[in-house]
């Protein structure tokens, strides 16, 4: 299958479509492109030989690679640099996460003088910016779960102050996104689990968030069951073409859906990305059900409402167990103290980041300083609030 979406960008879509990454170069005018990658992919065979087939259409090809997982500021401010330095104008961002992250933030601060923490996602500090010189942007995820590649933000780390923050711009957003499921194929059954529940929490938080948007929840319900349906099967057989470009579609549509908001999974996540250098679709999968349970009564309701699409029977309780039994078939650990030294934990410092993270203010249920805390030791015993 091979087709294009126009929603909520211009979305290429089908197995081999990244043969097509130098049609899209073309359709953005984008001669000197700069291909923006992490240090892990980079040395891959499947990479190189991408980059070798740009070469003999661009002389002018740049690659910047000196990133790994949960990027911080100083990688954008050396990409920027070496943007501006070689005359790019354009960036392809590929990769996970960070990759897209990152190629992301150095298209959009190639044309600011402003420093990038002054674009966090804080009321209209995003107007803030000199929109005139953004650098167009081709996204290419490897993974399926962060769905950077149809959102307006990036997560990049303050290293000063152990932060990770969102920086959001609309045109953040990519101008062409290329969604090839051959790409995830040698994906490992690990990443494939932890970046799958990285787009369960994306689609279940935006659902659950308050306000009126109908069009984001429905995006998140159908999101919610194309990883039901496929995350499993591509776990067990990373080779399943279907179930991959599922889990790619699943995860455009969380970042397309959480436009209405997150909640407390990301709150939580946050600092321990920052603090740990913990997987940020681990620890999203970690604190699932806390969160779930702990929200309970304000999201009860909602829950049940969907359960007959997810072909659930009709509960709150056979929902969180769905959560529970998916994780534990998936290999993810309950408790945070499994992956973390509790003894290195600042409960009170954590909390703090937490409550102040930008996902806090669409959780459903109203929180303090001592809501996050709970959450955390919750966490770390696995007690659920039950």
């Amino acid at each position: 299958m091979k087709t294009n979406w126009n929603y909520p960008t211009t979305i290429w879509v089908g197995e081999n479509r990244i043969q097509d990454l130098c049609l899209a170069c073309k359709n953005l005018k984008i001669d000197k492109p700069l291909f923006v990658t992490d240090k892990d992919l980079i040395n891959l065979k499947m990479v190189q030989d991408i980059i070798k087939d740009l070469k003999k259409t661009f002389n002018y090809l740049q690659v910047f690679s000196n990133f790994s997982g949960n990027p911080v500021g100083e990688n954008v401010e050396e990409g920027v640099g070496q943007f501006k330095k070689l005359d790019c104008d354009g960036v392809i961002a590929f990769g996970g996460g960070s990759g897209l992250d990152v190629g992301k933030a150095i298209a959009f601060m190639s044309g600011q003088s402003r420093p990038i923490w002054d674009f966090e996602d804080i009321g209209d500090y995003w107007k803030r910016a000199d929109e005139t010189n953004i650098a167009p942007i081709i996204a290419i995820p490897t993974t399926a779960g962060t769905g950077s590649e149809t959102g307006r933000a990036s997560a990049i780390i303050n290293k000063q102050t152990g932060i990770k923050k969102i920086i959001f711009h609309p045109k953040f957003l990519p101008s062409i996104v290329i969604l090839d499921p051959n790409l995830t194929l040698d994906l490992s059954p690990r990443l494939t689990a932890s970046t799958g529940m990285d787009a369960l929490a994306h689609n279940l938080e935006a659902f659950c968030a308050p306000g009126f948007h109908p069009m984001a929840d429905g995006i998140a319900i159908e999101g919610m069951r194309l990883i039901k349906n496929s995350l499993i099967k591509a776990v067990k057989n990373g080779k399943d073409l279907n179930a991959r470009a599922e889990l790619l579609a699943s995860a455009s549509m969380g970042s397309t859906a959480f436009q209405k908001g997150l909640g407390a999974i990301h709150s939580l996540s946050h600092p321990i990305n920052a603090q740990f250098n913990v997987h940020h679709g681990l620890s999203n999968a970690i604190f699932m059900p806390y969160v779930l349970t702990f929200n309970k009564e304000m999201i009860e309701k909602r829950i049940i409402s969907i359960c007959d699409y997810l072909e659930l029977d009709k509960s709150f309780d056979n929902f969180l167990e769905w959560i529970l039994e998916l994780r534990k078939e998936l290999n993810i650990p309950h408790k945070l103290s499994e992956i973390i030294d509790i003894n290195k934990i600042n409960l009170e410092q954590l909390s703090v980041m937490a409550l102040e993270d930008p996902s806090t203010s669409t959780n459903p249920r109203t929180m303090g300083k001592d809501d996050m805390k709970a959450l955390y030791e919750h966490s770390i015993s696995g007690k659920l609030f039950l």
